[in-house]
Parts: C-alpha cells; sequence; structure tokens
C-alpha cells in the first residue's frame, strides 16, 4: 500500500501537467488571425475607416495598432493571435497598421502567412495627405520647439546649398521629406504587387469617406464578404469639425477625437501649385496601376 502511495505522489505532478486547461473564453468564441489588414496609408483615413467598419458586427479588430509585420515580428505568429480580439464563427478579424504600406518586410512577410490575405489601402490626395502630416507632427512636437513651416519644409529647402532631392523633374519640390514621399504612392504600391495580385487589394478614397461614409463603407462590406449594414443614419457630421461621426442607438455620438478634423495651416498658393504639378504624373501611373481614378482637385 505504501509502495501504491508512493508511485501516486510521484506521477501526480505529470498528471496535473499533462491536464486540459480549461478556456476562459466564452463558448464558441477564440482569437483568429485577422483575414484582412487595413496596410495603409498613414494620414489618409485609417482609423475612420476602421471605426465606421466597426459598426457591422461581424468586425472584430484590436484596439492599438499591432505592427507586427514590421515592428514586432521577432514575437511570433502566436503573439500575433494574442492580439486578436475573440470572435464566433461568421466573424471577420481585421487589423490596421498603416506604416505597412511603406514597409519594405511586410509584404512577403504577410504573404507567407497568408497568401490570400486581403488588402486594404485608403487613399487621399497626396497633397492633403501631406499637410495633414505636417499637422501632426508639428502638433507633436510644439514642447521641443516650433518647427519650420510647411513651406520651407516641402520647398524651402530646396535652395542650391540645401541637401534635399530638389530638381527640375520634382518641380523644385522637397520630395525626399516624408511628408511628401509618402504621397508617392505607386513606388510603395508596386512592392506589394511583386506578392499580391492586384484583386486581393480594395482602395478606398479617403475624401469620400469622410464626405460619405456610409457608401465607402459599403463597398469594404462587400469586398470582404459580409452582408452590407452600415447606412447613412448611422453618421452625423460634427457641425465644428466638419467630420462624421457616429451616431448611437441611445442618441449620442462617437466622434474620433479631438485631433481628428483639426484645422491644417493655410499654405501659400504658389506652393500648393507646385506640390500638385509634381504629384500629376506620380497619381497618374498610381491610377494606371490600379485601374481606378480618384478625382483629387
Amino acid at each position: 500500500f505504501q509502495m501504491i502511495i508512493h508511485l501516486i505522489i510521484l506521477i501526480l505532478p505529470y498528471l496535473v501537467c499533462s491536464a486540459p486547461i480549461r478556456s476562459t473564453q466564452q463558448p464558441n468564441r477564440e482569437r483568429k488571425l485577422p483575414e484582412a489588414i487595413i496596410i495603409g496609408v498613414k494620414k489618409a483615413g485609417t482609423r475612420a475607416l476602421l471605426e465606421f467598419l466597426r459598426l457591422n458586427p461581424h468586425i472584430k479588430a484590436p484596439g492599438p495598432e499591432v505592427h507586427f509585420f514590421d515592428r514586432n515580428f521577432e514575437k511570433g505568429l502566436e503573439w500575433y493571435r494574442s492580439q486578436m480580439p475573440e470572435s464566433e464563427e461568421g466573424d471577420l478579424t481585421i487589423e490596421k497598421s498603416p506604416a505597412y504600406f511603406i514597409s519594405k518586410t511586410a509584404p512577403s512577410r504577410i504573404k507567407d502567412i497568408n497568401p490570400k490575405m486581403k488588402l486594404i489601402v485608403v487613399l487621399r490626395d497626396p497633397v492633403t495627405r501631406a499637410i495633414s502630416d505636417y499637422t501632426q507632427a508639428s502638433s507633436k512636437r510644439r514642447r521641443l520647439g516650433q518647427m519650420p513651416s510647411f513651406e520651407r519644409m516641402a520647398v524651402g529647402n530646396c535652395a542650391p546649398w540645401s541637401k534635399a532631392n530638389c530638381s527640375v523633374k520634382t518641380q523644385g519640390v522637397n520630395s525626399h521629406w516624408g511628408a511628401v514621399r509618402i504621397g508617392v504612392y505607386h513606388k510603395y504600391l508596386q512592392r506589394w504587387l511583386k506578392e499580391f495580385p492586384l484583386a486581393q487589394f480594395h482602395f478606398v478614397d479617403g475624401q469620400k469617406l469622410i464626405d460619405d461614409p456610409a457608401e465607402e463603407v459599403k463597398k469594404v462590406e462587400e469586398f470582404l464578404g459580409l452582408k452590407s449594414v452600415v447606412t447613412p443614419s448611422d453618421f452625423e457630421v460634427d457641425s465644428v469639425k466638419k467630420f462624421p461621426c457616429i451616431k448611437n442607438p441611445d442618441g449620442t455620438h462617437h466622434c474620433l477625437g479631438k485631433t481628428k478634423g483639426r484645422p491644417h495651416p493655410k499654405v501659400d498658393e504658389p506652393v500648393l501649385k507646385r506640390l500638385k504639378r509634381f504629384y500629376e504624373p506620380e497619381n497618374d501611373r498610381l491610377f494606371s496601376l490600379i485601374r481606378q481614378h480618384f478625382q483629387w482637385e
């Protein structure tokens, strides 16, 4: 009898360790890897799109940007899965990290994990996008000192002594400045199209997302293979910022925070014209690439 007791004591730890761990999740709920990713573009409306898509109860998304494919890849696939929300059968998991768009590593890494991934790109008039990018950067740097003006950053650094990337080809625009460079969308998109067919991309017009959010969200729902449930009645325009807010069932509103729809600096007209001339051929290359045309003024 003592020998039996001794054997039980010896094997008990192994029995405990090998016993199945009860899930704390609700029945039929699990954390699934994304089937779609909003890969960009920064300051084009990616957060607004995700917030609006969440009106569809079958779309599940993590809160903060995950940045797995550009900053946290070494943490492994299970870490990535752990960042996802719980979902049920019929739900679709989506994440948003707009820095993926300009990443050199993200396209191939995503393809290795899911070659059928659906990719969503929000595009905006690159001149407006550059000004929005500058506005955000200058707001963040106020404690470090005033940033040079937008005009100086975009074209003022094009003096002969400057190391800025300016030439006749760039219309005297500093195309090396990140706020300007990102707006040359086709250069980054070509990297993605080497890994994924065009059919797996959906392009959202960032301006139309503001002007008619329900229609743009409907197109994304259809692209994702979901029944469209978002309607114009789900939105109401902020009377001050002129930016759409979500109408809650109880009559309250959910707006995207004080940083969204904030006023942009007034940019000198000659600088705007120079930027528009610079982007015209770049936009044409983009439209040819995606077989779609946006009415950017």
